[in-house]
Formats: C-alpha cells, sequence, structure tokens
C-alpha cells in the first residue's frame, strides 16, 4: 500500500467513526446542558486521561476556562495532569495508579463532575479515580472506546466509540469534545446582549 493509500485509509476510517457518532448527540445534548448547570452551580469539572487523552482533558478544560466559540463568563474545570509538581510527587509516594484519585479525593467535592478520557478503558489510575470520585459524592462520566471495558462500568454514564483503532477513536473523541463544548454554550438559550453571565 503506498503512503497516499495508507493515509486515504486513515482518513475512511475516521469517517466511518464520526458518522457513528450521530446517534449519540442527544446524550452529548444532555452531557452539555448538566455540565453548566452543575459549573453554573458553583460545581466543577475534574478530566483526566493518559498519553493523547491527557492532550485531549486540557483542550477540554481550556475551552471551559476559555471558551469554546462565544463570549461567556469562565467556568472552573481542572485538567488533573497539569500540575506536575503535585502529579509527580504523588507518583513517587504513592505510585502512578494513585495519580487522579489523590487529585480527586483533594479537588472534588459532592456534586462535582469527574471525566475520564480513555481509548481502552482500562487504565488502572482512571479506575481508581472514578472509585475516589463516587466516594466523594460526584458524578462520573467516561468517553472510552469500545465497550464493554472497566472504565464504562465504573462511570455513571459512558460515551463509547465504536472504532477498533486508536487513532480512529482519538480523532473520534476530539469531536465528541468539541461537540460537548458547543452544547454546554448552546445550553445557556440564546444570547442576551449585554449579560456578562452568558
Amino acid at each position: 500500500m503506498t503512503a497516499q493509500a495508507e493515509l486515504g485509509a486513515h482518513l475512511a476510517t475516521s469517517r466511518r467513526g464520526l458518522a457513528e457518532l450521530a446517534p449519540s448527540l442527544p446524550q452529548i445534548e444532555r452531557w452539555g446542558t448538566d455540565l453548566r448547570e452543575r459549573l453554573e452551580g458553583g460545581g466543577r469539572l475534574l478530566v483526566a486521561g493518559n498519553g493523547g487523552s491527557a492532550a485531549l482533558a486540557h483542550h477540554l478544560v481550556g475551552e471551559l476556562v476559555g471558551r469554546y466559540d462565544r463570549e461567556r463568563r469562565a467556568f472552573s474545570a481542572l485538567a488533573l495532569t497539569a500540575e506536575v509538581a503535585g502529579l509527580t510527587a504523588i507518583g513517587n509516594d504513592y505510585g502512578f495508579d494513585q495519580c487522579f484519585a489523590r487529585q480527586v479525593e483533594a479537588h472534588g467535592r459532592a456534586g462535582d463532575l469527574f471525566l475520564g478520557l480513555t481509548t481502552s478503558g482500562r487504565s488502572t489510575n482512571l479506575l481508581l479515580a472514578a472509585d475516589a470520585a463516587h466516594r466523594a459524592g460526584l458524578r462520573t462520566w467516561a468517553m472510552t472506546g469500545p465497550t464493554p471495558n472497566p472504565l464504562a462500568d465504573a462511570s455513571d454514564e459512558t460515551l463509547a466509540v465504536a472504532c477498533l483503532e486508536t487513532p480512529c477513536i482519538q480523532d473520534v473523541q476530539q469531536t465528541a469534545v468539541h461537540l460537548l463544548c458547543l452544547a454546554f454554550e448552546l445550553a445557556a438559550g440564546p444570547r442576551k446582549d449585554g449579560d456578562p453571565g452568558w
């Protein structure tokens, strides 16, 4: 297979994955509304992932604290991979498996939301974080690859991507995060001129 053919095959696979995301739009819309209500009520979103999923967690948090595509006030969201001193101290003292759970214990409050991002759904550090979130009274969501998988089983709700290949899962999850951000902003209703809280 030529390089161009292989690139085309990847694009075709990702297109099929994106097409399979369409039935999840009602769930994404509901998630956006739920997230908006929680954050407007003073809650916080905690997001975690490993590798490319960690980068996606940072992306999501940046869109919420900053903005997605329209002006509005800032909302509280933390990527649990962002604070390097704490992350490495926890990993050194308690082991890498505890790197997210310890932060959930520190920052999570009842009514907050924990979102685990993963392609496999099998990362021990995310499973322990979901368990810590439940114990602290947080709602837990997961974005994963195909189900069944352990993180989906451990979460209150899961948005699963049907792709089998990791790059395709990541392509679709990136779009799902953008859709969640859009749903979050649309949940505020029509924009009101001069409304700083929009």
